[in-house]
């Protein structure tokens, strides 16, 4: 398993495409920064009164953690689009096969890979807004709560994507697939927002996000996203165990 994420991790360092994934990410997450202390800076000269003011921390946050949760949506089914559907395509699957490891190393070796990848922005981002300790105390937990939720919220991604492209031969639609439903459930809560028992509304992305961008850990929201993980990356070994038995 960790050989499978090693090679994957690898090999998205070793393609340009990935340290061009890197670059443009970062330098986003730097520009949404950047923009986030400006504007922190521009209220506390006085632009608003005293009482509606937000600290520095919920300020610049907001902005970085709402903004990555929407690049990671695109970042995300790029990356794993090729994750198996390429092997298919390349027509190395009867290797994998064939080798000593189980469909289960190899598919929670291909996810644990990419999120390794993706983590280095997640970190990068939680780093960056720790600097603002240098020049103002900071509210930490906020910064964590929000590390995890995202971490949550992008493995949640990239589950989805590697299932997709467990169906296809074809990277490019297993990467359309893998948009379309992580948008989908990324806005699906607003069409229920008046509606909060409403079950489709349930399994909204956002929905569960909110409570860790609000600075807190709620068990239920991280239950669904764990449950959501172990669900879609199981279905993708049973599809690839299938497979296999097919031949």
């Amino acid at each position: 398993m960790l050989n499978i994420a090693r090679k994957e991790l690898q090999s998205m360092f070793a393609s340009p495409m990935g340290w061009i994934i890197l670059a443009v990410i970062a330098a986003m997450f730097g520009n949404y920064f950047a923009n986030g202390v400006t504007d922190y800076l521009d209220v506390a000269s006085g632009a608003i009164r005293p009482a509606e003011r937000f600290g520095i921390t919920q300020s610049v946050s907001q902005s970085v953690y709402g903004s990555a949760s929407f690049i990671m949506l695109f970042a995300v089914p790029l990356l794993s689009m090729r994750l198996i559907a390429e092997e298919r395509r390349s027509q190395t699957m009867p290797f994998l096969f064939s080798s000593p490891l189980s469909i289960t190393d190899i598919v929670v070796g291909k996810f644990l890979g990419l999120m390794a990848f993706l983590a280095t922005l997640i970190i990068y981002i939680g780093l960056m807004l720790s600097t603002l300790n240098l020049w103002s105390d900071i509210d930490f937990g906020y910064i964590v709560a929000n590390t995890i939720g995202l971490f949550l919220l992008v493995g949640s991604f990239c589950a989805l994507g590697i299932y997709f492209s467990s169906l296809t031969s074809q990277p490019i639609i297993a990467g359309i697939l893998s948009f379309i439903f992580s948008f989908i459930l990324m806005i699906l809560g607003r069409f229920f927002a008046n509606d909060p028992t409403n079950v489709a509304g349930q399994f909204s992305f956002s929905t569960h996000f909110q409570s860790f961008a609000s600075g807190l850990i709620d068990t239920a929201d991280l239950a669904f996203f764990i449950l959501f993980i172990v669900t879609f990356l199981t279905l993708t070994i049973r599809r690839l165990d299938a497979d296999r038995l097919r031949g």
